[in-house]
C-alpha cells in the first residue's frame, strides 16, 4: 500500500484485508472460467506466474468505457498463466459497483477480465467467448454420465 502512497491503519487493514482477498478469489475465478476447457488440468492445473499492479494505466477497454460516460476503474492488474507450457496473460479491470442497501452494508465490485490480445490463442478464446455470448456454444456438451435410460 505504501507504493500507492496509502498509509493505512492496522484497525483499517482488518477491513481492507478480506476485501482484497475476496476481490482476488473472484479474478481467479474469472481466469478459470476463461481457462476452462482449455487442456490445463492435464499438466496438474493452471497455475499463476506472475501479476503486476498496474493502477495508472488504462487498458484500451477501460479507456472506451471511459470515454463513453463510464466511471473509471479503480485499478488495474495483470496476471500471467501458466496452462501446460502456453502463457497468457489477463488484464483485469476493477470498478466500483453498486449497493441496493446502506453504502457501508455491502461492499460491491465489478471485475472485467478477459485475455489480452498478446497472442493468437488469446484471439481465439476472445472469439469464442464472443460467439457463444450472441450465437451459441461453439463445443458439444458431454453426454451425462448417468443419461435416463426409458422403460420398454
Amino acid at each position: 500500500m505504501a507504493r500507492k502512497n496509502h498509509d493505512p491503519q492496522e484497525a483499517d487493514m482488518k477491513v481492507i484485508v478480506p476485501i482484497h482477498n475476496a476481490v482476488n478469489e473472484r479474478a481467479w475465478a474469472e481466469v478459470m472460467r476463461w481457462e476452462a476447457g482449455q487442456g490445463g488440468e492435464k499438466c496438474g492445473g493452471v497455475k499463476l506466474v506472475s501479476f503486476k499492479g498496474r493502477p495508472g494505466e488504462r487498458s484500451l477497454r477501460a479507456r472506451w468505457k471511459t470515454l463513453l460516460g463510464y466511471a473509471p476503474p479503480f485499478d488495474r492488474h495483470d496476471w500471467v498463466v501458466d496452462r501446460c507450457g502456453v502463457r497468457m496473460r489477463y488484464i483485469i479491470d476493477f470498478y466500483t459497483g453498486h449497493t441496493a442497501g446502506p453504502p457501508a452494508s455491502n461492499v460491491s465490485f465489478y471485475l472485467d477480465v478477459r485475455p489480452a490480445f498478446d497472442n493468437w490463442e488469446a484471439v481465439k478464446l476472445r472469439a469464442e467467448r464472443f460467439w457463444e455470448r450472441w450465437v451459441g456454444s461453439l463445443r458439444k456438451d458431454p453426454a451425462p454420465a448417468n443419461p435416463v435410460q426409458p422403460r420398454p
